[in-house]
């Protein structure tokens, strides 16, 4: 078996590479003076796994190419740990292209598997046995190591910014026996959004602010100033996949939060906590 990296996904794929003990495989991509991308992979085995996250279109379209390369292949495995255009799952007025799965459909695999997917109704589209892995329990063992390391009494309260985070959020208190909560959230735009005021038993304790994505974190710092407003103590900001467009970090930051801690779906600087075994024992 071959660990094939794509190039949004490189410290990723030969974190699973080493957890299973396998292959990584070379591959080589660059860019033409036209902006058209180049891509190969010399070596092919009769089985490979593809991982290759799709933030922007380029990475979509770097996916696309390295399915191609790799057809000689007996079995492909595509692995997608953050699959974009996700949240663009339904048809909100006529004429609108339902993207998710559009792109779900141009993927041609054995198997597909993605991680925490934002709606995992995009799963029926790929024309593949296709899984959606779950990194709920891989944070909540973060979070449990945190504690000891910082000799913590208590569990942090962990708080979804808005009801479509609370089977992720319970999952993760679940694990650590933490009390949670959620906010009742209004997005107004892209960049900004309404938190209605609720109270909640936070006073005097450390909270986990945790979410699928973290975007422009202007959901993040309106929960955490409610949350300071209820007496927490420290803040913490958690996520799945850290897309943190434009100065997402810096606003974070700026408000307050003590940390931002997130998986390797995406590789950030904040991406402390890999999914590589999650994906190696899925696969």
């Amino acid at each position: 078996m071959y660990i094939i990296p794509g190039p949004s996904s490189q410290v990723l794929a030969g974190n699973v590479a080493h957890a299973m003990q396998c292959r990584l495989a070379g591959t080589e991509f660059f860019r033409f003076p036209d902006g058209e991308q180049y891509l190969r992979v010399p070596d092919i085995d009769d089985h490979v796994v593809i991982i290759q996250s799709t933030p922007a279109d380029s990475d979509y379209i770097t996916l696309l190419q390295l399915i191609d390369a790799c057809d000689a292949a007996g079995r492909i495995d595509v692995v997608i740990p953050y699959f974009g255009y996700a949240r663009q799952d339904r048809r909100f007025k006529q004429g609108e292209s339902v993207s998710a799965r559009a792109l779900a459909r141009a993927i041609t695999a054995d198997r597909v598997f993605t991680i925490n997917v934002h709606n995992r109704g995009v799963l029926q589209h790929f024309d593949a046995d296709a899984a959606d892995l779950d990194a709920a329990p891989v944070i909540g063992a973060h979070l449990a190591s945190m504690k000891t390391e910082t000799d913590g009494s208590d569990n942090p309260v962990i708080i979804a910014p808005d009801k479509g985070a609370i089977e992720l959020v319970r999952s993760v208190a679940e694990y650590l026996g933490a009390d949670f909560d959620y906010i009742e959230k209004t997005r107004l735009s892209g960049d900004d959004v309404a938190i209605k005021t609720k109270k909640l038993d936070v006073a005097g304790k450390d909270v986990v602010i945790l979410d699928d994505i973290i975007s422009t974190g202007g959901t993040i710092v309106k929960t955490s100033d409610l949350l300071r407003e209820n007496g927490a103590d420290r803040v913490f900001a958690a996520c799945i996949h850290p897309v943190l467009a434009r100065n997402a970090a810096t606003r974070i930051f700026s408000a307050g939060i003590e940390g931002i801690m997130a998986t390797d779906t995406l590789d950030r600087s904040v991406s402390v906590i890999s999914v590589a075994q999650l994906i190696a024992d899925a696969i």
